[in-house]
């Protein structure tokens, strides 16, 4: 399977553009728990620590060839991966409600959006094939896809949109129910990161200790909420 246009800046640059009007579109229905100036520093800091977290995860996926590549900025800067971003965007806010005297949580009007915008990007991961380092393993099942090079694998792009999908339902569902501030943006965390724990299964790795890195760090984010799963759950 062999596409000859821009399909992963295509997805991805949609996926930032929807995703942002869906935010804003949400923002205005539902209101914001915070003024527009504190909003936008935790919009500029989320943008921030997504980009830094990104590379940092990519750069410990395979350590060897992180090492042999140090030199070469067009290696370093061609990798990010989605759960790094993730992690990296929450802990900068974090930080910055600190530095702002922010309690409140502020991730709810962004749950939905991200899954959304997630799940276009990689439609875009999909297209690109063997270049976005996104397929899974080699598989005799039905569904699996030749990525170009004669091996079928399994569509683990296609998976991720699926549960995606199921992970929005979800969020719509929950979300008019009495809840506790911050509980939509922790089950969207939950609900992907538990994804890629055991998606990245079906994926080529790099393991340490059974686990690749994206799959420790998933692990880490789950153990941190680990005391938010019964509420959540119940949903």
């Amino acid at each position: 399977m062999r596409f000859f246009f821009p399909a992963h800046w295509i997805f991805e640059a949609s996926a930032y553009f929807l995703g942002f009007r869906l935010y804003l579109r949400q923002r205005q229905r539902e209101g914001d728990p915070l003024p527009f100036d504190q909003r936008m520093w935790i919009i500029a800091a989320a943008a921030a620590g997504a980009a830094i977290g990104s590379k940092l995860l990519f750069w410990a996926v395979d350590p060897v060839a992180t090492t042999q590549h140090w030199h070469d900025p067009v290696y370093l800067m061609g990798g990010k991966t989605i759960v790094g971003g993730l992690i990296g965007g929450w802990i900068a806010v974090e930080w910055t409600k600190r530095r702002l005297g922010v309690t409140r949580s502020t991730g709810d009007l962004l749950a939905i959006p991200l899954a959304v915008g997630i799940a276009i990007g990689r439609v875009g991961c999909f297209f690109a094939g063997l270049g976005d380092h996104t397929y899974g393993l080699p598989t005799n099942l039905p569904w699996g896809v030749d990525f170009g090079d004669g091996i079928r694998r399994h569509p683990t792009q296609l998976y991720e949109i699926l549960w995606l999908g199921l992970l929005v339902l979800w969020l719509r569902r929950f979300r008019p129910r009495p809840h506790r501030e911050g509980d939509l943006f922790k089950g969207f965390m939950v609900g992907y990161m538990g994804f890629r724990l055991f998606a990245d299964f079906l994926k080529p790795g790099v393991p340490l200790a059974g686990l690749t890195a994206l799959q420790w760090a998933a692990l880490a984010t789950l153990f941190y909420y680990r005391c938010d799963l019964p509420v959540l759950l119940r949903g």
